[in-house]
């Protein structure tokens, strides 16, 4: 089992701690779901999967495709395939899935996943207190997690981009 705790601390949509029972009976099995790009994996996309693990039985992890990133006026360095591969071979992810637009109620149907991990990064913002809102109606808990600060594939890119200009490359 590895659930650590019965009952867990929650930060909701409105801003409060609340007390939340992670499991009704013994035999229930909880499956987690997060997603992202994990693009230039690091550290931080480390302590995202470890932490969500460590609250569920199943943890699967959507990885965003190429398009929808995209979409999101960004650019991927690693291929999508690439990157599903290099999450599923995480010892805390038990499947990957392609992530291939932003819905994530539309997720949760095809999964039906009882908890959702995100960064904190994300906490409080009109979006995800929509979300907040709309996934307490069906009994799924969101769950956020510290950021882990000073690291980001967005940094690592910057960094590799300011070295590159230096050293004329």
């Amino acid at each position: 089992m590895n659930c650590l705790k019965k009952y867990i601390l929650v930060k909701h949509g409105d801003g409060k701690f609340k007390n939340t029972r992670m499991k009704k009976n013994k035999s229930e099995k909880i499956i987690g779901y997060t997603s992202g790009v994990y693009d230039l994996f690091h550290v931080g996309h480390l302590n995202l999967l470890k932490n969500a693990k460590s609250l569920c039985d199943k943890l699967i992890v959507g990885v965003t495709t190429d398009e929808l990133v995209e979409y999101k006026n960004k650019k991927a360095v690693i291929p999508h395939a690439e990157r599903m591969e290099i999450v599923r071979n995480i010892k805390f992810v038990d499947a990957v899935v392609p992530q291939e637009d932003m819905d994530k109620l539309k997720m949760w149907e095809k999964l039906k996943f009882n908890v959702m991990f995100v960064g904190d990064d994300w906490f409080g913002t009109d979006k995800w207190k929509k979300l907040d809102r709309e996934f307490e109606k069906i009994g799924v808990k969101i769950i956020y997690f510290p950021y882990t600060k000073g690291v980001s594939s967005t940094l690592i890119n910057k960094t590799l981009e300011d070295l590159r200009k230096k050293n004329n490359v």
